[in-house]
C-alpha cells in the first residue's frame, strides 16, 4: 500500500487524494497522467509496422491495458465515484456517438457497389478522384474509400504506372475531401459532438479545401499525363478487367445515407431539454434519438443489401472492430490529458499552451495548423484534434466566432495532414492493403512519405501562410 500511495503522489503531487467538485483537478496533475495516452498512440503508430502479427491478434488487449493504466490510478487518486464519472462521461457522451456514426457509414457504404470498368486515362482518373473527394464529405473518408478504391484500381490495372494513382487517392479521397462536414472525417465529428455546428466546417473550410484539393489534383493530373505519355511507347499489358458499362448497385443504401445526415441535423436543431443521468453523466434525449436512428438505418442496410455486393466490395467487420476497440482506449486515455489542458497556463502542459499562443496572448493560428497537422501525420487525427480543441479553450461558441480562424486551423491541420503517412488516418492503411492485394506495387512506408513530402508539404506551406499566417 505504501508503494501505491507513493505512485499516486507522483502522479498528482499537489492534491493526490482530493478532487474538485466538478471534473478532475487538471492544475495539480503531472505529465505522468499523459503517459498511457502517448503509449497507446505510439502502439497504434508502430504496431502494424514493427510487430504486425502480435498487433493483429492482440490490439484489443493492448488498448485495454493502456486504458486500465488510466482507470486504476484515477480510482486510487480521486476515488471510484469521481473516476467512474470522468470515464463514463467520455464513453457515453462522445465515444458512443462517435462509433455509432462510423459503424453506420461503414455498413451502409459497404452495401453500395460500383460495378463495371472504364479506362483510366488522366482525365478519367482526375474525374474519379474529384468525385471521391466530394463523396468523402457525405459518406466519410472511410465510406468513400471503400466505394471507389476497387473501381479506380480496375480502371488502371492495365497501366504499367499506376501506384501514383492510389497515392493521390489516399491524399484526396481518404483525407482532404472529408473536410467539409462532420460526416467526412472523425476529428470533425468529434468537434460536432463538442458543440460545433454541423455546417460550420462547410462555411469556414471550403476555401482551404478548394485550394489544397485543387492544387493537389492539378499536380496529379500533370504527373499522370507525363506517365501516360511514357506508357504509349511501352509494351501493351493485357487488361485483366476489360472496359464494361459502369453500374451502381445497392441503390437502397442511398436514402439510408440521407437518413444518417437527417438524424444528425435533427439532433442539432431539436432541443427538447429532456435528459437522463447515468452515474452523474447527463445524456440528452436528442442525442440518444439520433444514435438510435443511425443504428436502425445501419441494420436496415444489412437487411436490404445483397450479399454478393458486399462480397465484391471485400466487406468484412475487421476494420470497424479494430476502430471500435482502439478508440475505446483512446477516449479513456485522453481523459486526464484533457483535464490538464483545461488548466491552461496553470497545468503541466503550459509549455504547449505557450507554443500556440502569441506574445499578446492570442492564438497563433499557423502554429495550431502545423502542430495539429504534424501530430495527425503520425498519430490518429481524431484524438489529436481533440487535444488542440481543448488547448484552444474547448468552448465551441467562442471557437466558432471570435476564434473561428483558430478552429479552422485545427480542423484543416487534422484532416489535411492525416494524408502525410499511411498511419495518419484510418482509411490510408486500408487502401494501401487493398491495392497491394490487387497487385499494385505500392510504395513502402518511407516511399509514401517521400511522395507526401514532395507534393503535400509544399502545398501545406503555401496554404498555411495564405490562410493562417
Amino acid at each position: 500500500m505504501a508503494g501505491v500511495a507513493i505512485a499516486v503522489a507522483v502522479l498528482c503531487p499537489e492534491a493526490a487524494f482530493a478532487a474538485e467538485e466538478h471534473g478532475l483537478p487538471g492544475a495539480s496533475m503531472s505529465l505522468w497522467w499523459a503517459l498511457p495516452f502517448a503509449g497507446l498512440l505510439l502502439s497504434i503508430a508502430t504496431g502494424p509496422l514493427l510487430f504486425h502479427h502480435v498487433w493483429e491478434h492482440h490490439y484489443g488487449k493492448i488498448s485495454a491495458l493502456w486504458a486500465a493504466l488510466v482507470v486504476v490510478p484515477l480510482a486510487l487518486a480521486f476515488g471510484v465515484p469521481q473516476a467512474t464519472e470522468a470515464v463514463l462521461h467520455a464513453l457515453l457522451t462522445e465515444y458512443m456517438s462517435f462509433i455509432v456514426l462510423l459503424f453506420a457509414l461503414f455498413t451502409i457504404s459497404g452495401g453500395i457497389l460500383v460495378a463495371g470498368n472504364i479506362h483510366g486515362t488522366p482525365l478519367v482518373n482526375a474525374g474519379l478522384l474529384l468525385i471521391g473527394a466530394l463523396l468523402a464529405s457525405v459518406v466519410g473518408t472511410t465510406g468513400a474509400s471503400m466505394i471507389l478504391i476497387r473501381p479506380i484500381i480496375r480502371a488502371n490495372d492495365a497501366r504499367p504506372f499506376n501506384a501514383h494513382v492510389i497515392v493521390f487517392f489516399i491524399f484526396l479521397v481518404s483525407n482532404i475531401g472529408g473536410s467539409l462536414t462532420p460526416l467526412g472525417d472523425p476529428p470533425l465529428f468529434v468537434g460536432f459532438l463538442r458543440g460545433v455546428d454541423f455546417f460550420w466546417t462547410t462555411a469556414n473550410l471550403w476555401r482551404e479545401t478548394l485550394f489544397v484539393g485543387g492544387l493537389v489534383l492539378a499536380v496529379f493530373l500533370t504527373i499522370d499525363i507525363i506517365l501516360h505519355r511514357r506508357e504509349a511507347g511501352a509494351p501493351k499489358i493485357k487488361d485483366p478487367t476489360p472496359d464494361s458499362k459502369v453500374r451502381i448497385r445497392g441503390l437502397p443504401n442511398i436514402p439510408l445515407l440521407a437518413g444518417v445526415i437527417g438524424a444528425i441535423l435533427l439532433s442539432a436543431t431539436w432541443k427538447p431539454e429532456v435528459s437522463i443521468a447515468i452515474q452523474g453523466v447527463t445524456l440528452e434525449l436528442q442525442n440518444l434519438v439520433r444514435d438510435a436512428i443511425i443504428l436502425v438505418l445501419a441494420f436496415v442496410s444489412l437487411a436490404v443489401s445483397r450479399r454478393e455486393y458486399r462480397q465484391a466490395n471485400g466487406f468484412n467487420w475487421g476494420p470497424i472492430a479494430e476502430v471500435a476497440k482502439l478508440f475505446a482506449g483512446i477516449f479513456i486515455c485522453i481523459v486526464p490529458v484533457i483535464a490538464i489542458l483545461r488548466a491552461g497556463h496553470d497545468g503541466a502542459l503550459a509549455p504547449l499552451v505557450a507554443l500556440v499562443t502569441s506574445a499578446q496572448g492570442t492564438p497563433n493560428d499557423l502554429a495550431y495548423f502545423w502542430l495539429t497537422g504534424a501530430l495527425s501525420s503520425f498519430l490518429d487525427n481524431a484524438p489529436t484534434y481533440l487535444v488542440f480543441f481543448e488547448l484552444a479553450g474547448g468552448d465551441p461558441q467562442h471557437l466558432m466566432t471570435e476564434f473561428a480562424s483558430t478552429l479552422a486551423a485545427i480542423s484543416a491541420g487534422a484532416v489535411f495532414m492525416g494524408a502525410n503517412t499511411y498511419i495518419g488516418n484510418a482509411p490510408n492503411f486500408m487502401v494501401y492493403a487493398i491495392a497491394r492485394q490487387c497487385g499494385v506495387k505500392m510504395p513502402g512506408f518511407f516511399g509514401y512519405i517521400m511522395w507526401s513530402g514532395l507534393v503535400l508539404i509544399p502545398t501545406f506551406l503555401i496554404a498555411g501562410f495564405l490562410f493562417f499566417g
